[in-house]
């Protein structure tokens, strides 16, 4: 199982619920802020396809790729995933065009959840970005396991959203059983 971690900040609420939801279960986190992941140019429809880029992209999504759990966990950032998760995603359309890769492939057999936290009403506001998620996992193959939306907005915040806690211990005892498997 990989956490692929999109927030700007470490322990903050976004980390807090996710780390909440997986109490128990062993897992890897990349911390997205950490890798230099640069933008593309689009090319996808370029004969030769994208031109290499210098930068972490390449080692991060061949190690993220070994895990059959992957869970995207971002706070929400103007009402959308973060802008490290977004260059992250969009840099799929590199690993498509990638064949030693085989992303779409790889990717099918994987299962995917979202952790998400904000703090203007996010369990309306971050449905889009909930299905952003879902249409990507859609084109990808990617079975959408399921989600999980928390209140906060300062540090430490989460702690005080009771209703994102008992839903992060739901969470977790899925995750356990598909574990177990």
């Amino acid at each position: 199982m990989a956490v692929i971690n999109g927030s700007s900040r470490e322990n903050g609420n976004t980390d807090a619920l996710t780390q909440k939801a997986l109490d128990g279960i062993r897992y890897t986190s990349f911390y997205l802020k950490n890798y230099k992941i640069n933008p593309i140019d689009d090319q996808r429809h370029v004969a030769g396809g994208f031109d290499k880029v210098e930068d972490d992209y390449d080692e991060l999504i061949s190690q993220v790729l070994q895990h059959d759990v992957l869970i995207f966990a971002t706070p929400v950032y103007w009402y959308g995933m973060s802008g490290v998760m977004k260059n992250f995603v969009d840099r799929f359309s590199q690993s498509l065009r990638d064949e030693a890769l085989n992303f779409k492939k790889s990717m099918s057999d994987k299962k995917a959840y979202v952790i998400t936290v904000g703090g203007d009403h996010p369990r309306i506001k971050a449905l889009p970005l909930i299905q952003q998620f879902q249409y990507i996992f859609d084109f990808l193959g990617t079975e959408f396991a399921g989600y999980l939306i928390g209140e906060a907005n300062a540090p430490t915040e989460i702690f005080s959203d009771a209703l994102s806690l008992e839903n992060a211990l739901t969470f977790n005892k899925a995750l356990l059983k598909h574990t177990e498997k």
